[in-house]
């Protein structure tokens, strides 16, 4: 008998979260005062059996659940006449395993409805008063958490109503608690019973949004596994479509700096919603334009979190979300890894070299993170200030007497990306031109961080450091900066810092496993980003990357060549 606790089929090899123990006690033990509860939290949260399968056409009071194989139709028909001999045919529902053009016939002879084996087993049970089965079960297992009559057919017939009798619940519970160890599937590491449903009932979470999407669109060929492996259904996921096409079955989503122009107005009149994908705010080992496919994600069904023009999913969540004790004792604890762990958007910093000092006169410190120019969060929620220029004239301009240190942007220095300035343009406003190393070396070495929208003034709030900012990015107006940008009168609401985190890196991410590519929170991301060997792009990689960046250098050249 399988496991009742086991992970979806996300992809054809993934861990095992449950195995049985034989005569070894599991090692975290449940009371006899924890068992119901435990019981009743994989009732609330619908996790158990094949819980990732699709919904039944049908649900009947009546369920009669067939698993056995081999077994004579005739003795199949037999038993079910059993049962219409004390239930009304229209409230039977038939599950049997096996080829389901026999059993519908069968069903139609009798007058029963019946739904193929592979049914999500907790929508079969919402309303079934009895439920008959030929063997224990997964279904039979949750009818026995649920409290609902089982009944059991032997050899010769019915055996007694067992659902009644206190022993089968007690052993579906003595099985799962006492019978079975649980594992950590990312790390192998021994885990209460309590925290599987818990990661249980986050995956089924997940795979109920992704079967929302109906199609991908605008992403890359290069990362389009990885965002199979991010919406996942179980088996299965969106297909990807080089145009859109009316009629999908459900969202379109789109890489957000990908939108296809006149995306929203067809999807529109198709009453198609539009989603917005894009990287997320841990990524990986790498950057994006070096071709390094994403470890988190994030999916906008509003707008984007870096356009402030309408309430993006990150805004509603950092605006109306409760954030519980435990929920900020979590971003607490996450804010500490990072910190400590040197950890940013594009993985763990290591310093290899003692940073040069700074002769800056006794006088206070701004780092100035330059941005790409085209990169939309500068062309949403940058408001007045046009680029790196004018984001430095402006700090010079509110900072007079100040140590300013500019920091050009990683893909703007790799040539990938628009906003290069000339370091003779730049010494006339700034300081100090850094450059090589981790932002985040940069950050710890300042009193302040002004910025336009940039990350990095996120990690230096996490890191104790005043931000202005000067547009708009998605953490400004929340009580924690100082804006000098258009911020939206919508944004009222005053939060704490691991109330921020816990918006910004728990609720409103998704977070890969690159090693199980399972969903994952950030704490696992965060570990993984410990294990280099995990990040190192391969030859195909480096090869695509090249052709990229000449093609890149190539469009650059013939624009300046029109001009």
């Amino acid at each position: 008998m399988t496991t009742l606790l086991r992970i979806p089929p996300f992809h054809r090899s993934i861990p095992v979260l449950a195995r049985r123990c034989g005569p070894t006690p599991p090692p975290f033990p449940v009371a006899e005062s924890e068992r119901a509860q435990l019981a009743g939290q994989i009732r609330r949260e619908r996790v158990g059996g094949s819980f990732w399968a699709p919904r039944p056409e049908h649900v009947r009071p009546i369920l009669v659940v067939l698993s056995g194989k081999g077994r004579e139709r005739r003795h199949v028909a037999a038993l079910l006449e059993q049962v219409l001999a004390a239930h009304d045919a229209r409230d039977v529902l038939l599950v049997r395993r096996g080829p389901c053009r026999p059993t519908a016939a069968l069903a139609r002879r009798l007058g029963i409805a019946h739904v193929p084996w592979e049914r999500d087993p907790h929508a079969l049970l919402d309303g079934a008063v009895r439920v008959y089965a030929d063997a224990v079960g997964d279904i039979v297992r949750l009818t026995a958490l649920r409290g609902v009559p089982a009944i059991l057919f032997g050899p010769g017939g019915m055996l007694d109503d067992q659902g009644e009798a206190p022993f089968l619940r007690a052993d579906v519970l003595a099985d799962i608690l006492d019978r079975t160890a649980y594992h950590s599937p990312f790390t192998s590491a021994p885990i209460p019973c309590a925290e599987a449903i818990a990661l249980l009932a986050d995956w089924r979470r997940t795979i109920a949004v992704n079967r929302q999407v109906g199609a991908c669109l605008g992403m890359s060929r290069w990362k389009r596994r990885r965002i199979a492996d991010f919406l996942a259904t179980a088996p299965g996921a969106p297909p990807f479509l080089q145009d859109f096409r009316p009629g999908l079955p459900g969202a379109v989503a789109v890489w957000a700096t990908r939108q296809p122009p006149g995306l929203e107005q067809a999807a529109r009149a198709c009453g198609t919603p539009v989603w917005r994908v894009e990287d997320g705010f841990v990524r990986s080992i790498g950057l994006g334009s070096a071709l390094m496919p994403p470890s988190s994600i994030t999916i906008d069904t509003r707008g984007i979190y870096y356009d402030p023009a309408r309430e993006s999913d990150l805004e509603h969540i950092l605006a109306t979300a409760a954030f519980p004790p435990a929920l900020r004792a979590r971003a607490a604890r996450l804010v500490d890894s990072l910190v400590r762990l040197g950890i940013s958007k594009y993985g763990a910093t290591r310093a290899d070299h003692a940073a040069e000092s700074w002769d800056t006169g006794g006088r206070r410190t701004i780092l100035v993170p330059g941005q790409v120019a085209d990169d939309q969060s500068v062309r949403c929620g940058g408001g007045r200030i046009g680029g790196n220029l004018e984001l430095l004239q402006a700090v010079r301009d509110h900072n007079p007497d100040a140590f300013i240190v500019y920091r050009p942007h990683p893909d703007v220095e790799a040539t990938h990306r628009l906003g290069h300035m000339d370091d003779s343009l730049v010494m006339r406003l700034a300081d100090r031109i850094d450059r090589g190393g981790a932002i985040l070396d940069t950050i710890a070495r300042v009193d302040e961080v002004h910025t336009l929208t940039s990350l990095a003034g996120f990690e230096a709030l996490m890191r104790g450091r005043r931000v202005v900012t000067y547009g708009v990015p998605f953490y400004a107006g929340w009580g924690l900066t100082v804006d000098l940008g258009d911020v939206p009168a919508r944004r009222t609401r005053r939060l704490s810092l691991e109330d921020l985190v816990a918006g910004v890196l728990i609720l409103f991410p998704r977070y890969l496993d690159p090693l199980t590519r399972l969903p994952c929170g950030p704490e696992i991301l965060i570990d993984r980003l410990q294990t280099p060997d995990l990040w190192r792009p391969t030859p195909w990689m480096r090869a695509l990357a090249v052709q990229t960046a000449l093609r890149k250098a190539w469009a650059r050249l013939r624009t300046v060549r029109a001009a």
